[in-house]
């Protein structure tokens, strides 16, 4: 395996600068892990318990970042109910303004020496013709666990905030921020949706700490006992005018109550307060995971782009 930096916040910030450059320009080529959101929120909650497994690298020209790539080593992860996930492969996100997207063979190539010997995945956008042509010239193929109804693939939604409902809550339900419910709360919001997770309060701080989050712009639902029953956050691009929701989550005894829905309405009222004119938002896209793509097309979220997940095995070197 070949020597590697391991990521930092401040190459996080150089990585968010080239995802809004290629947002103002071609943003079906983002895939949904390279995004301007996803970047902060994957290195806030993650950095402190598993950025020892973060290589990176950047690329430049003329002083300015345009290619970037971040690989995730085996690892094992502990969930906060006890049980243990070992991540066996290596996975990439990765970006390559276009203006520079011959440099994408510099990507795979250094993709191939911090992973060597390991099972790779990576999953650039299924718009970008070029790059697809250039992975499969290195031995990548479609990752056959991605295909059929259960595919794990993701697809980017988008929609802009002309026309927005107005959000309705059952009764004795009501919107909060982090910045009023506390940390505490917007940990357990999390927690419960996701549950097993991962997620602690040394996460929420490390998002907390990353450049673009903005407690105002996270947004809860609390319950009349004082449950928070779902949450999200929004990450307010402000270069291109555009907001991003990432995660949205509900606990599991509050679903189907139409509280995610209402939140969504609530958070793009909010985003178009603090100056965005367009918001996204990703899911799974197979047809075997409908949920959550309906909630995001019920408020008028159209699909932008989707991903394409590729893998090498280690047997193909």
């Amino acid at each position: 395996m070949a020597p590697f930096e391991v990521l930092t916040a401040a190459d996080v910030q150089l990585m968010q600068e080239v995802a809004q450059r290629v947002t103002a320009v071609r943003p079906d080529l983002l895939n949904s892990d390279a995004t301007f959101g996803e970047l902060a929120w994957n290195w806030g909650k993650g950095h402190a318990a598993e950025g020892a497994f973060w290589p990176r690298r950047l690329w430049f020209s003329g002083g300015e970042p345009v290619a970037w790539g971040w690989a995730r080593l085996p690892h094992r992860v502990v969930r906060n109910d006890g049980s243990v996930k070992d991540v066996t492969d290596a996975s990439l996100t990765y970006l390559v303004h276009p203006d520079h997207a011959g440099m994408i063979d510099e990507v795979i190539e250094w993709y191939e020496g911090v992973a060597v010997g390991t099972d790779r995945t990576v999953v650039p956008s299924a718009a970008d013709g070029f790059a697809l042509e250039r992975w499969a010239a290195h031995g990548y193929r479609t990752d056959p666990a991605s295909l059929g109804d259960t595919g794990d693939w993701t697809q980017l939604n988008e929609r802009d905030l002309g026309e927005l409902e107005h959000p309705v809550l059952p009764d004795g339900f009501r919107f909060r921020t982090a910045d009023e419910a506390g940390a505490e709360a917007a940990v357990r919001a999390h927690v419960d949706a996701w549950a097993p997770s991962a997620y602690t309060a040394e996460s929420y701080r490390g998002v907390r700490g990353t450049a673009p989050y903005r407690g105002d712009l996270h947004v809860l639902v609390e319950a009349p006992d004082g449950t928070m029953a779902c949450s999200t956050i929004m990450w307010l691009d402000e270069a291109n005018a555009t907001a991003e929701f990432e995660p949205v989550g509900t606990h599991p005894d509050y679903r189907r109550r139409g509280l995610g829905r209402a939140m969504l309405l609530h958070g793009m009222h909010l985003a178009r307060e603090a100056g965005a004119g367009h918001v996204t938002v990703a899911c799974l896209g197979a047809p075997g995971h409908p949920a959550a793509r309906g909630l995001f097309m019920s408020v008028g979220f159209r699909e932008l782009s989707r991903d394409a997940p590729l893998i090498k095995p280690a047997s193909a070197e």
